[in-house]
C-alpha cells in the first residue's frame, strides 16, 4: 500500500500541480511584464457557457444505465510562479489548465471519465464512459439541477488578477534582502512566489448546482547558512486562500527572518541522541504529526474497507483525556479552507476526537453511503483528473489549559521539537516517522543545545494516549498532503508533551 505523506510546500510542486495537461508560458526576467498580457486576455472561467439544462442532460446520460449518484465537475485554473535565487530572478511561469469530469457511483463501484475539452459533446462522451460501472442496474432519473448557495469563508480584498507583477517581484526582493540582512552567515537565498485562481462548477444528480472561485497564494523562503564548519538549509512558508492582502497581514520580511533565524540557530547543532524520550513539541506546524498519524486513519475510505487503527472504535476511548482533535474547513482564509468540498457538500467543523473519545470520521459521498454516516464536507480532489476522496482540510489539536513555559519547565529531560520537515504514515497500522528539522535537548526543564538528525517514530495510538499536557497557544502551518493525489492543508497544534516516544538519533 502506498503510504500517505505530508510535507511543507516543496519546490517545483506548484509547477507539477498547475500545468498538468495545461498551457504555460515561460519567461525570462525581461519578459515578466508580458505575463500580464496573457492574464488580461484570458478567457472566461470554464463552465461559464455550459448551462444548467445541459448539465441536467449530462447527469441523465450518466445514470441512464443505473447508479445511485452522479456528478459533473468542471474546473479552470490560472496560475503563476516566479522564482528568485541568489538575488537573481531565474524564471516566471504562467499557466492555464481546464477540464471536466463525470462520475457515477453504483453501490461500491465508481465510474469516472474526464476531458480536457469542455464541450457538450465531450461531457456526454464522459458520461457514457462513466455509466458503464452501472450497466447492470435500472435507469435512474436525476433531479433537475438548480442553483444552491453556500456560506463563504474566503474573503478577498486585493484580487490576484488585479495585481501587477511588479508588486509580486517587490515582495520577493524584500524577503531576499531581509534574509541577507539577518546575519552575514546567510550565504544563499531562494524565494518562490506562487499563486492561482481555481474556478469550479459542480452539478449533482441530487439537483445541486454550485460555482465559485478559490484564490490561493503560497510564498516560500529558503535560506542556507554557512560558518565554515557547518551548513543548514532552513525554510519558511506562508499560504492562504486569499488575495494579495496576505502580505499586509504577514510581511515578506517576517517570513524571511523566521527562516534565517532557524538557519543560524542550527549551525551549532550536535548529533541527536536516540532512545525512548519525552518530547515537547512547539505549537504550529508540529500539528503535522497528528495530521499524519491520526488524521489519515480517520479518513472514512479506510474505515469503509474495514482497515485502520480506528475501525469499530466510535464512542470508545482512544486518547488521553486532554486530547481533542478537530478538522475544520471553515477557518477564514486558511490554506485548507474551502466554501464547499469538490462534491458540493458544505464544509463544517468536525470534532473527530473529544477529550480522548472517538466521535467521528471524515467522509465523502461514497464512504458516507457505505458507512451510513452523514457527509462531513471532506470530499476533495487534486484536479478534474481525479475522483474525490476523503481528505483533511485544516486539522489540529484543540487548545488546552496549560502554559507552554510550565510544560517545558516540568520536563526534566527530553527533546524539544521546534520544526518538523514532514513524514509518512501507514494508514493500516498507524505507524509513522517524522524528521525533525529544528530540535533541542531539554535539560533540567530548559531548552539547551541544538540537535540534528532526530527522527520521531511511533504509532498513532501510542502517541495520542501518551500526550499528558496541552497548552493554550494554538497555532498553524501550511502544507501539501499526498494520498495518491495532492491537497492543500493546514496543520495546527498548541505546545504539547508526549511521554515516552521513540527518537531515532544520529549520535553514535
Amino acid at each position: 500500500m502506498e503510504k500517505y505523506f505530508v510535507r511543507d510546500i516543496p519546490r517545483r510542486r506548484f509547477l507539477e500541480m498547475s500545468l498538468k495537461g495545461g498551457l504555460f508560458v515561460a519567461a525570462s526576467p525581461a519578459l515578466f511584464s508580458r505575463l500580464e498580457l496573457f492574464q488580461h486576455g484570458a478567457k472566461s472561467p470554464a463552465g461559464a457557457d455550459i448551462g444548467k439544462e445541459t448539465l441536467s442532460k449530462v447527469l441523465a446520460k450518466a445514470l441512464e444505465k443505473g447508479g445511485d449518484f452522479a456528478d459533473v465537475y468542471i474546473e479552470d485554473r490560472i496560475s503563476r510562479q516566479i522564482v528568485m535565487e541568489e538575488s537573481i530572478f531565474k524564471s516566471g511561469l504562467y499557466g492555464i489548465s481546464q477540464g471536466a469530469g463525470v462520475r457515477v457511483i453504483a453501490g461500491n463501484r465508481t465510474g469516472y471519465a474526464y476531458t480536457d475539452e469542455i464541450t457538450e459533446e465531450k461531457l456526454f462522451a464522459a458520461a457514457r464512459t462513466a455509466s458503464y460501472v452501472a450497466s447492470a442496474g435500472p435507469a435512474v432519473t436525476p433531479v433537475q439541477v438548480a442553483a444552491a448557495s453556500r456560506p463563504s469563508f474566503i474573503q478577498v480584498r486585493q484580487p490576484l488578477d488585479r495585481i501587477a507583477d511588479t508588486r509580486r517581484i517587490d515582495v520577493m526582493k524584500r524577503a531576499d534582502q531581509a534574509a541577507k540582512d539577518y546575519d552575514p552567515r546567510i550565504k544563499m537565498t531562494k524565494i518562490e512566489y506562487n499563486d492561482e485562481v481555481r474556478s469550479r462548477v459542480i452539478a449533482t444528480s441530487e439537483g445541486i448546482y454550485l460555482r465559485d472561485e478559490l484564490p490561493l497564494l503560497f510564498f516560500i523562503v529558503q535560506v542556507m547558512s554557512d560558518d565554515g564548519k557547518a551548513r543548514h538549509m532552513a525554510r519558511e512558508r506562508l499560504s492562504q486562500h486569499a488575495g494579495f492582502e496576505m502580505f499586509d497581514l504577514v510581511t515578506p520580511e517576517t517570513v524571511a527572518r523566521n527562516a534565517a533565524r532557524e538557519a543560524i540557530a542550527m549551525l551549532s547543532a550536535e548529533d541527536a541522541p536516540a532512545g525512548i524520550m519525552d518530547v515537547v513539541m512547539q505549537n504550529g506546524w508540529g500539528g503535522v504529526l497528528v495530521h499524519e498519524a491520526v488524521g489519515h486513519p480517520l479518513e472514512a475510505d479506510n474505515i469503509a474497507k474495514g482497515i485502520g487503527a480506528f475501525t469499530g472504535k466510535i464512542g470508545k476511548k482512544v486518547a488521553s483525556d486532554c486530547f481533542t482533535m478537530v478538522d475544520d474547513g471553515t477557518l477564514p482564509d486558511f490554506r485548507g479552507t474551502i466554501n464547499f468540498d469538490d462534491e458540493g457538500t458544505p464544509v463544517q467543523r468536525n470534532v473527530l476526537i473529544e477529550n480522548g473519545i472517538l466521535k467521528g470520521f471524515m467522509t465523502d459521498v461514497l464512504s458516507a453511503r457505505q458507512l451510513s454516516l452523514p457527509r462531513t464536507g471532506n470530499g476533495r480532489r487534486e484536479s478534474f483528473r481525479y475522483i474525490p476522496i476523503p481528505r483533511m482540510t485544516n486539522t489540529f489539536i484543540a487548545a488546552g489549559k496549560d502554559r507552554p513555559a510550565d510544560i517545558l519547565s516540568s520536563t526534566p529531560k527530553g527533546i524539544y521539537v521546534q520544526s518538523l520537515s514532514g513524514g509518512s504514515v501507514n494508514p493500516v497500522t498507524g505507524v509513522f516517522n517524522f524528521t525533525c528539522r529544528e530540535s533541542y535537548l531539554i535539560e533540567n526543564g530548559k531548552k539547551t543545545r541544538a540537535l540534528r538528525g532526530a527522527t520521531l517514530i511511533g504509532s498513532c495510538m501510542d502517541v495520542i494516549s501518551n500526550i499528558d499536557a496541552v497548552a493554550d497557544d494554538l497555532d498553524f502551518g501550511p502544507g501539501v498532503c499526498g494520498k495518491g493525489q495532492a491537497a492543500e492543508v493546514t496543520a495546527g497544534m498548541p505546545t504539547v508533551r508526549i511521554r515516552g516516544i521513540n527518537v531515532g538519533g544520529s549520535r553514535a
